[in-house]
């Protein structure tokens, strides 16, 4: 693991986008994105450069179920919003969390990632070590699935939500095995709500109780934190 320390969110970012600078102009034609609060000012930075992505694909890890891409509180809005209506890309995939049939939905993701090996996968973490939507307990050799979040990452989402029941309890997820085969891993943490998941990650035992910990068996991973989450490492 290469372990990038900075002073906060901002100087994070711009490592982060330096990350991204040299993988596209490296060659890379397939980015794994993630949502959430952490990756926005990277993406601030990607829509003001001049990286093209036209020729290239995307691939997000999850989806609410039950919001469908024009809900203002889907990822699939989310990444129309902050990345792709200012980057369009060739293809840009989000899981399907309208489909009548989930299962189904999770079986063609897994062909998307198998037909588009992705180059770098963004992840950022939960409190509770969660990457994507895989909560503690979920098997390393998951691929695409269908998640019930736990109350500890209903709660950390309801701060989006007018009220907490509409916070949705269930996702879909690409698994931690379909997030492991990407080439490289970039995860990104700020703030001392991550600390204990990030000490976990980088120090602790390699166990599907804190499902980040797998990062330590890829061979090319690197995590940038901020002061405050890297407090416990």
């Amino acid at each position: 693991m290469n372990i990038i320390k900075v002073k906060n969110a901002d100087e994070g970012a711009q490592k982060a986008f330096e990350i991204y600078q040299n993988v596209i102009k490296g060659g890379a034609k397939v980015l794994g994105l993630a949502t959430g609060s952490s990756p926005i000012a990277l993406y601030d930075r990607l829509t003001a450069s001049d990286l093209d992505f036209s020729n290239m694909t995307s691939v997000n890890l999850d989806e609410y179920l039950g919001l469908d891409g024009d809900n203002d509180q889907s990822y699939r809005y989310f990444m129309n919003q902050h990345l792709f209506n200012q980057k369009p890309f060739k293809h840009s995939y989000v899981p399907d969390g309208k489909s009548g049939d989930h299962e189904a939905a999770a079986k063609a993701y897994d062909q998307i990632i198998a037909e588009n090996p992705i180059d770098l996968q963004l992840l950022g973490i939960g409190r509770n070590g969660h990457i994507g939507f895989n909560e503690p307990g979920t098997s390393f050799d998951s691929t695409t699935h269908i998640v019930d979040l736990t109350q500890s990452t209903i709660d950390a989402n309801a701060r989006f939500f007018e009220k907490e029941s509409d916070v949705p309890t269930q996702a879909i997820s690409m698994g931690i095995a379909s997030v492991m085969s990407a080439k490289q891993i970039l995860l990104v943490a700020y703030g001392d709500s991550k600390a204990e998941a990030i000490a976990a990650t980088v120090n602790g035992p390699v166990s599907e109780t804190v499902p980040a910990s797998v990062l330590q068996n890829h061979e090319n991973v690197t995590i940038i934190v901020d002061e405050a989450a890297a407090s416990k490492l």
